[in-house]
């Protein structure tokens, strides 16, 4: 008897919501959360490619090409986790899985057999470039909200993806 009750316990609290309390309206919470899951996906699959490059990377400035997309797929990782919980401070739900990221991203993967050096750093450029626009449609999202905790957010990410633009721009002045 005291495992059944505890079995159904348990099932109960697997159906638990999870409605975390906001300040933000019903509204707000749903169309942020979205927005976001869309940008964390993007985030996965940038991050991804980053280092689908960073591993496959060849060619005379190989060293220096290797690191900094090391350094640069470890810096679009870091988004990942306070993405997904500010989603959860919302109420939201974050992505769950590989597939749940599939569905939800924009950003196309790179399943080629070769890149070139110059491709990979072109790629990711606008790939980035288009990460920062994806944001600050996100942060006019949050503007019309009133939702300044994931607007400030957002901007410290617009400014690091930009330095990645950067980046990669004059890496691959002299990419062969």
């Amino acid at each position: 008897m005291a495992k059944a009750n505890k079995a159904d316990k348990g099932k109960q609290l697997r159906k638990a919501p999870l409605k975390t309390p906001s300040a933000l309206g019903d509204d707000a919470r749903r169309d942020i959360s979205a927005e976001l899951n869309t940008l964390l996906a993007d985030v996965f699959a940038l991050y991804l490619k980053t280092k689908n490059f960073h591993w496959h990377m060849s060619g005379p400035h190989f060293r220096d090409y290797h690191l900094l997309l090391d350094e640069q797929s470890d810096e679009i990782y870091a988004t990942t986790d306070p993405i997904a919980e500010r989603v959860r401070k919302l109420g939201g739900t974050s992505l769950r899985s590989i597939g749940d990221i599939a569905r939800h991203q924009r950003l196309a993967d790179n399943d080629a057999d070769f890149v070139t050096p110059a491709d990979m750093l072109a790629e990711l450029r606008e790939d980035n470039a288009r990460l920062a626009d994806y944001m600050r449609k996100t942060h006019e999202l949050c503007d019309e909200y009133n939702d300044v905790a994931t607007a400030s957010l957002l901007e410290n990410w617009i400014d690091e993806a930009e330095k990645r633009v950067w980046f990669l721009f004059e890496t691959g002045r002299g990419a062969e």
